[in-house]
């Protein structure tokens, strides 16, 4: 699969990332992690175990993360796809088959947990329900979870995306400007993980704020 890179932005996940990059690797998926001014050893192991590492001194954002690997792979040639995936275990690798099948057809693929999300916190379940419902609305297709990070997208879908947000309504933006721009943007239904002792780095409150300002700035430019 030297077509695909798995692009991973981390922060302070050292004490999961190691093993979700030794199961990408048995794989034969090439890994791309950036690690986003984590604290504790999440660059160390992904020095150890990923074939390629940015390391930001500080921590800069989830949208910043991608956008610096997305300009470094768009300058080289050699592959096809990114799957972009988080580094908490919260998306399981075995999924990836599914991303695999339906990209022979297909351009933009998003993970969706929402058909089954057991163990996912009720806040979380209701934000991603009314923030997927609006945005579906507002692209004119239907994604059951548009803020799942768990992505397959294509070289030449990614070639014409200008990304411009910092965090975390990146997941919103990369749909907004896709379908703004024609792509066909299809879901597959993945795992739906939530750990007794993971903690989100997203904020409900203040994410949701950042996702509902970008939409209304772009549909203001519109």
């Amino acid at each position: 699969m030297n077509n695909i890179w798995v692009v991973i932005p981390a922060y302070n996940e050292g004490r999961t990332l190691g093993d979700i990059l030794q199961r990408l690797k048995a794989k034969g998926l090439k890994t791309f992690v950036v690690n986003d001014g984590s604290t504790d050893d999440t660059l160390a192991v992904a020095e150890k175990f990923s074939d390629r590492v940015i390391n930001n001194s500080v921590n800069l954002g989830k949208g910043r993360s991608l956008f610096l690997a997305f300009e470094t792979l768009l300058n080289e040639d050699g592959w096809d796809s990114i799957i972009t995936m988080d580094g908490d275990r919260q998306h399981c690798p075995d999924d990836i088959e599914s991303f695999l099948v339906l990209s022979a057809e297909n351009d933009f693929i998003v993970g969706n947990r929402m058909h089954d999300p057991i163990g996912m916190p009720l806040v979380r379940t209701w934000t991603n329900k009314i923030m997927s419902w609006l945005i579906s609305r507002m692209i004119r297709q239907k994604v059951p979870d548009t803020q799942c990070g768990f992505r397959l997208i294509k070289r030449k879908v990614l070639k014409q995306l200008d990304i411009t947000t910092q965090n975390y309504e990146v997941e919103t933006e990369l749909l907004i400007k896709a379908a703004h721009d024609g792509v066909n943007i299809i879901s597959t239904d993945i795992k739906c993980i939530y750990h007794n002792e993971s903690k989100s780095n997203i904020h409900p409150v203040l994410d949701t704020m950042r996702f509902l300002k970008f939409i209304f700035c772009f549909k203001k430019k519109g």
